[in-house]
């Protein structure tokens, strides 16, 4: 197969061969009279993106997400691969729990990794003993899942990363720093009427920087990788890059503020919450400059009933596989980022810091992870035209860019209207 004619992030136009599911040469490729020609008409060539912080619901949840569906939202979006958090029933805290997962994860259409997760009655020995991708999301708080510890189990669960050469992906929230007084009374309201800005008072900024310190400097003491799940505060990206940790930051954290509340209610309830408008523009200002390390999304879909209730009875967590990189691209249309700043951090930065060789890159070498962009056809984003079980999303009306076509390891797994017949594979396997 040639991809011909097509533009990269750094602007250089060149032809793509892949072969057997790995690009083969870029550039000034000869052709081949029997090989598959696809024209890319002078569009942006992206590597796939990476999304190292999904909740695909399942096993335990299937209401929610699946596999097949969370995995075609994301190929729908340009993800080729996806990293699933612990916190599903069975949680993945065991190695039997672990099996539980791998089993449904093989309707994934693209490839995947499984984090193993860490409670009080984990099964390190036996968990250890599975391709973990990394140990996390490990909350130090409770969120979806009530999978909050105590710092001498995180002090234990790093040092047995370290040992095992995994990273570490950590939720970081002092529940100690939460005002309660924010939540208590009656909040009034269900849905889009909740006062949500309630939960962002709830769970306070000021949380988020101490635990990121904490975290950073446990993992320093016991030698291991630290990542900073969904930072949402200035405050916490510097914590972070000063501790020495990596870190990511959602779209709804880029995109959405305390001031978008008043319209989207319990639907903009999430974990860490969403922050004022000041720090919103201080997190994208500190994307774009290169202080932020990755975009990763905490997909966490909930069904609109579930999200239909009071404040304190709403679920945390928003869908978002499928709309990163299409806002990011949307981002970059109106000049807020450049286009080698959207591969980074959706693409080359996950795999470099996750130790993912073989993606993230257009190169010869590399997996044939690609997506196709038409820069010149935005479009709004409406949560009926979106892929994921959930059928809604927080970012109704904005505008993006959505993929032409994606393809994983050289099969095309999304056409722009229909999903191929491709299965995904474990990457640490």
């Amino acid at each position: 197969m040639r991809i011909e004619n097509a533009t990269l992030a750094d602007g250089r136009v060149v032809d793509v061969r892949v072969e057997d599911g790995e690009i083969t040469a870029v550039g000034d490729v000869e052709g081949d009279t029997d090989e598959t020609v696809i024209d890319a008409d002078g569009n942006l060539l992206l590597p796939g993106a990476i999304d190292v912080h999904v909740h695909f619901r399942e096993p335990g949840f299937e209401h929610k997400e699946t596999w097949e569906t969370g995995s075609k939202s994301a190929a729908a979006g340009g993800v080729t691969t996806v990293v699933d958090q612990p916190n599903t029933t069975p949680t993945t805290t065991t190695g039997e729990g672990f099996d539980a997962k791998a089993e449904r994860a093989e309707h994934s259409l693209i490839d995947y990794g499984i984090n193993g997760g860490v409670t009080p009655d984990w099964d390190p020995e036996s968990l250890f003993d599975r391709p973990l991708f990394a140990l996390g999301e490990v909350f130090l708080a409770d969120s979806t899942g009530d999978m909050g510890i105590e710092a001498d189990l995180f002090a234990e669960a790093a040092a047995r990363a370290a040992e095992a050469g995994i990273p570490v992906t950590v939720h970081a929230e002092d529940a100690d720093l939460f005002d309660e007084s924010a939540i208590e009374g009656d909040l009034g309201g269900v849905g889009r009427d909740a006062n949500a800005d309630s939960w962002s008072a709830y769970r306070s900024a000021e949380a988020e920087a101490v635990a990121v310190e904490r975290a950073a400097r446990v993992g320093d003491e016991a030698g291991a990788q630290i990542h900073i799940a969904h930072t949402s505060t200035p405050e916490g990206v510097d914590a972070a890059r000063d501790g020495g940790a990596t870190c990511e930051v959602t779209p709804h954290h880029l995109f959405l503020s305390r001031d978008d509340l008043d319209e989207l209610g319990t639907y903009g309830r999430m974990n860490p919450p969403l922050r004022s408008e000041a720090r919103r523009e201080a997190m994208f200002e500190r994307l774009a400059a290169g202080k932020i390390d990755m975009v990763a999304t905490d997909h966490a879909p909930h069904t609109v009933e579930e999200k239909e209730q009071s404040l304190l009875d709403a679920p945390s967590g928003v869908p978002g596989v499928e709309t990163m990189v299409p806002l990011l691209l949307g981002a970059a249309v109106e000049g807020d980022l450049s286009l080698e700043r959207v591969r980074d951090v959706v693409a080359t930065n996950p795999a470099d810091v996750f130790g993912l060789p073989a993606k993230g890159k257009i190169e010869a070498g590399a997996d044939a992870d690609l997506s196709l962009y038409d820069l010149d056809s935005p479009r709004e984003i409406r949560g009926d035209d979106l892929h994921s079980k959930c059928g809604w999303t927080p970012f109704e009306g904005f505008t993006g860019v959505f993929p032409e076509w994606t393809m994983v390891r050289g099969e095309m797994v999304w056409d722009g209207e229909s999903f191929g017949d491709v299965a995904g594979e474990n990457v640490r396997e």
